[in-house]
């Protein structure tokens, strides 16, 4: 957001930097500390990009506080200032700081989130030399406690990495969301091909089928039509709609349960499909199992693991390799779907994807105007949640961007123009 909305703040001669994410790295009594990050102000120097060319500077808490007066504390030069929002302008605390002798200026926000630091039109003498960054005020009152807690020095070194032209994550998790919607293709059509051809002996033999021209239907196969494929804008809506407004960290949990037991179905079903080419003995035998009714023993040895595996995935989805196993259960799900949703003909599909075009245009730029944000966008973030976004998306670290974070892509955005892909294979 920082970057993209960058044209619709003012700029100024002196007054016209890029807003820029700044890395604010905390050293106490020469031990690398914790790393906070904040944004650049439209004015003072532009920040470095290396973190080997970023000096170490001492952290000064000014006094005042708001630093609308000049500092009382001697303590100030050649060390970068921490003050807090209020009181007065941006620049008024930067030239005071700098007037005092501070290399660079912290500011801590009233909110937890970030806020663009622009000068006001009628401004002049914008002749600032010092960088000013402003903090998350979670951030700021972290580094005001190691301040006041420690007697030992607190430093700061300020640089602002440059995130890589080509996001490598990107293109992996374009080939992943390609690849997913390749394989159910062709997998769906190699089952309505082998129903076909199964049909086909059973006339040989004499005996009498009614013959589907996709094999549409062997059974457990779902074919929408025009209406469901336009009722799926307002469920999906609606659905939309209740996460974003019951986002809490237990819906979060409860969105997790159902994730899970998609996923334990996906994997168990693509796992029996690729197994029963070795163990056709046991694909072929069957039990009969109270409420699930006749199951093969393939299946029924398949599926420990696949609870197990989606239990473990819920238990740990906060540690850092959690994503693979996310993915696994993603793809599994997604590939699944399309073997048992079908779209019948091209008018279905085209009545698919342009619902959903239309769907996604507004959930993710019209909602603004309504609910003062982009309802998709908050709902695929988590917000108001510890987690990282819902479980209902593909997602891959960006290894090589020094910000991290994940590049994600929602299920909708390969299911759906994987069902039309997997009718023209078909």
């Amino acid at each position: 957001d920082i970057v993209h909305q960058d044209d619709q703040a003012p700029k100024i001669p002196g007054c016209n930097n890029d807003f820029v994410l700044v890395k604010v790295q905390s050293w106490v009594g020469g031990n690398e500390g914790d790393e906070f990050v904040g944004v650049g102000a439209r004015f003072g120097p532009k920040i470095v990009s290396k973190e080997k060319q970023a000096t170490r500077e001492p952290l000064t808490l000014a006094d005042p506080i708001h630093a609308c007066a000049p500092p009382k504390n001697k303590l100030v030069s050649g060390g970068v200032l921490l003050v807090e929002r209020g009181k007065c302008k941006f620049t008024k605390k930067a030239k005071l700081a700098e007037a005092a002798g501070a290399s660079g200026i912290l500011i801590i926000n009233s909110g937890t989130e970030l806020y663009k630091m622009v000068c006001e039109k009628n401004e002049t003498e914008l002749d600032i030399h010092i960088p000013a960054v402003l903090l998350p005020k979670d951030a700021g009152q972290a580094l005001r406690s190691l301040l006041t807690a420690n007697t030992s020095s607190v430093g700061v070194q300020l640089y602002s990495p440059d995130r890589p032209v080509v996001d490598t994550a990107e293109v992996f998790l374009w080939l992943m969301a390609v690849g997913t919607v390749l394989c159910a293709s062709y997998w769906s059509a190699w089952s309505a091909r082998e129903a076909v051809t199964e049909q086909e002996k059973l006339l040989k033999d004499g005996h009498e089928v009614s013959l589907t021209v996709e094999g549409g239907g062997s059974s457990g196969i779902v074919d929408i039509n025009v209406i469901s494929a336009m009722m799926f804008v307002v469920v999906a809506s609606c659905f939309l709609i209740m996460l974003y407004k019951l986002m809490s960290a237990w819906f979060i949990d409860l969105l997790v349960v159902i994730f899970c037991i998609g996923g334990v179905e996906g994997l168990q079903t693509c796992l029996v499909a690729i197994l029963s080419r070795w163990f056709t003995s046991a694909a072929g035998s069957f039990v009969k199992v109270p409420f699930f009714g006749a199951i093969s023993y393939l299946t029924m040895a398949v599926s420990p693991f696949c609870v197990v595996f989606a239990v473990l995935w819920a238990i740990y989805r906060q540690f850092p390799y959690a994503w693979i196993a996310q993915d696994i259960l993603g793809i599994a799900l997604i590939v699944t779907v399309i073997q048992i949703v079908r779209v019948p003909n091209l008018k279905v599909g085209s009545v698919l994807l342009s619902c959903a075009f239309l769907y996604d245009i507004f959930w993710v730029f019209v909602s603004k105007s309504l609910f003062h944000e982009s309802v998709m966008i908050a709902v695929a973030r988590g917000d108001n949640t510890d987690e990282d976004g819902v479980p209902m998306l593909l997602k891959i670290p960006r290894m090589f961007d020094p910000w991290g974070g994940y590049s994600i892509i929602g299920f909708g955005d390969i299911l759906l123009p994987g069902l039309v892909v997997a009718f023209a294979m078909r």
